[in-house]
């Protein structure tokens, strides 16, 4: 086993029975999409294979999955690795996640009911503490869980599809580790101005609040490509 896959390997979890190739799928995508593969890693289908007890054809498939999904690239002879996205792309799949809140926000702050109110203030309260303790991938897991329990109660499930494939796309590259922690404090008070809205169910006052949270971290997101010297960032 190379250095590179013994880095991430340990992160897959064997199921307690047989590995079917739902499971294999399903488990790819959950370390690719929570960042513990980093993009660009090779995904060796001998060795996954390995640590699923499986032959290479449900490895295979399921890669061949998350090709379509966008998660993982192929190059003849060059094998499968997770996917790298430059900076132009990585700006345009967030002001779609934008795009996509902005259609259902107003309809799901009508219909949100207190169930949602405490979940949503329950995990503003859980940011918090991980700005406090400065733990960005918990702060990032956070923040894509504190978007989507605003936008659950807009009834429209379609809608709500297409906005977790395209955050799946975006959460491989941990926007949140690119940013200093300024910039994500700033985006927390975008939060709980977010939150505030949420409860007093003004639509028209979360919209905005989170066309100017989507306005900031875009160009958080390019400052701190441009500034690392990625040349690929708008």
């Amino acid at each position: 086993m190379t250095t590179e896959v013994s880095d991430w390997v340990t992160q897959l979890r064997r199921p307690d029975g047989y590995a079917t190739g739902p499971y294999v799928l399903s488990e790819l995508r959950r370390v690719i999409v929570a960042g513990q593969i980093p993009p660009g890693a090779n995904l060796p289908v001998d060795q996954i294979g390995g640590v699923f007890q499986v032959s290479p054809i449900p490895v295979r498939e399921a890669l061949k999955t998350l090709i379509g999904e966008g998660l993982v690239r192929h190059r003849p002879r060059g094998g499968y690795t997770v996917t790298v996205l430059s900076g132009p792309e990585l700006h345009e799949l967030y002001l779609v996640r934008g795009a996509l809140e902005a259609a259902a926000i107003e309809a799901a702050t009508a219909a949100a009911t207190e169930e949602d109110d405490q979940l949503a203030t329950t995990t503003h309260r859980e940011l918090m503490a991980a700005i406090d303790a400065d733990d960005v991938p918990r702060y990032q897991n956070l923040s894509r869980s504190f978007h989507e329990i605003l936008l659950a109660p807009c009834g429209m499930p379609r809608l709500l599809h297409m906005l977790k494939l395209v955050a799946d796309l975006t959460e491989p590259s941990q926007a949140m580790s690119l940013l200093d922690a300024a910039q994500r404090s700033q985006l927390q008070t975008d939060h709980t101005r977010m939150l505030e809205a949420f409860l007093h169910r003004d639509g028209a006052q979360l919209s905005s609040a989170a066309r100017a949270h989507h306005s900031r971290l875009t160009a958080y997101i390019d400052e701190s490509r441009n500034a690392s010297g990625d040349i690929s960032a708008p």
